[in-house]
């Protein structure tokens, strides 16, 4: 008899913990992000999606619309917390919104907003942690430094650096222009990219008394006219990969202990063109494959590269058309499964499927029409 009562409580337990399995695993959401350009042809501000994790569809859940220019959007590591750029490209100084996630209702709400230190804010990252934010200010080539605080709202910024130095395409290169920086896998460095000096700059990561600076500056030099934009390292560590907007190439490094070592560099568009607009680079959670986004004028496409994780050499897959124009930025869904795409002027994000043994896409018929989408995040809560 106590056997059979003993018998029967480990079976209740065992379903017990099926169905609380279960409910854990249909409770599960994907929440997709889209920042926007609210001059011109304006967007509305940030949106945020509900994201089918099978089909790839989407349903808008909410929209903040009480700032200008959220160009350019970051989450924080544990997807609490949504960081934005504020007033780019204006004649004054940019801001950096600090939002607070509700991940069950699918909105966001404002924790606070400071001053960036700079104009026209184009790129924000963030340590694992989720301590320190690194935002990087295009048109006077700056780059500022905040502590996060412990309620992801944002203290005022600790330190900014301007740079004033140029390169030989006098259209684009007469001063410095940071358009991103990125921490090193070990996050003792930071690298910003200075498009408008075809330099990285390295920086060693000083922590004190719980507060951040960037210390020891070390150049990197690019080949001249390149103009490097955006940077990602690869889930190993071992390899890291420069998008160039400039001469529409991507530049692969070896990376030990603070240092980039040049290993080759290949085309990201698949004709020659008389301006290049390479835009933005990710690479598969898997590691396989990297692509990277070109922005016309004759050709929008992701290009599709696998990586040799040995070496870190890249191969071409091929070219994928992304349904629109002017790619200025797109992600990688968590599971590797979907790339979606932000097409800047032809106000629509475009949602492919990818093959995660090819790495090739397949356009879906999924499209979101918003205006001047520019950015995208996107988290499984």
């Amino acid at each position: 008899m106590i056997s059979n009562k003993f018998n029967l409580l480990f079976i209740l337990i065992i379903v017990s913990l099926f169905f609380t399995e279960c409910k854990n695993e249909k409770e599960k959401k994907t929440l997709l992000f889209v920042g926007s350009f609210t001059d011109k042809k304006p967007g509305k501000g940030i949106y945020v999606y509900d994201f089918d994790d099978n089909s790839g569809k989407t349903e808008l859940k909410s929209v903040v619309s009480d700032y200008r220019n959220t160009s350019f959007l970051k989450l924080s590591s544990n997807g609490k917390y949504l960081y934005s750029v504020v007033d780019s490209q204006m004649k004054k100084n940019g801001r950096v919104a600090a939002f607070k996630v509700d991940a069950v209702d699918a909105k966001i709400e404002l924790l606070n907003i400071r001053d960036c230190g700079g104009l026209n804010p184009a790129h924000l990252e963030i340590d694992s942690s989720g301590s320190y934010l690194i935002n990087s200010n295009y048109s006077d080539g700056s780059l500022s430094m905040f502590k996060i605080n412990s309620d992801g709202s944002l203290a005022e910024n600790s330190q900014v650096m301007q740079f004033k130095d140029s390169s030989i395409i006098k259209s684009r290169q007469k001063s410095s222009h940071i358009h991103s920086a990125s921490f090193s896998p070990d996050e003792k460095y930071v690298f910003a990219h200075d498009l408008g000096a075809d330099k990285i700059r390295r920086f060693n990561v000083l922590v004190e008394n719980s507060s951040a600076s960037l210390q020891n500056q070390k150049e990197i030099k690019t080949k001249l006219g390149s103009g490097p934009r955006h940077f990602s390292f690869h889930p190993n560590g071992n390899f890291g990969y420069l998008v160039n907007e400039l001469s529409g190439k991507i530049n692969a490094y070896s990376y030990t202990n603070g240092n980039l070592e040049f290993i080759a560099d290949y085309p990201s568009y698949q004709q020659k063109q008389e301006i290049y607009r390479t835009a933005d680079i990710h690479i598969s959670p898997d590691g396989k494959f990297l692509y990277a986004s070109n922005r016309g004028p004759k050709e929008d496409s992701i290009s599709i590269f696998s990586i040799n994780k040995i070496n870190g050499t890249l191969s071409l897959v091929n070219h994928q058309s992304t349904g629109g124009e002017h790619p200025r930025n797109f992600a990688i869904h968590p599971s590797g499964k979907f790339l979606i795409v932000a097409n800047m002027f032809s106000n629509a994000i475009v949602i492919f499927r990818r093959d995660e043994i090819t790495g090739k896409l397949t356009k879906l018929a999924n499209k979101i029409s918003v205006r001047n989408p520019s950015s995208i995040q996107i988290r499984t809560y």
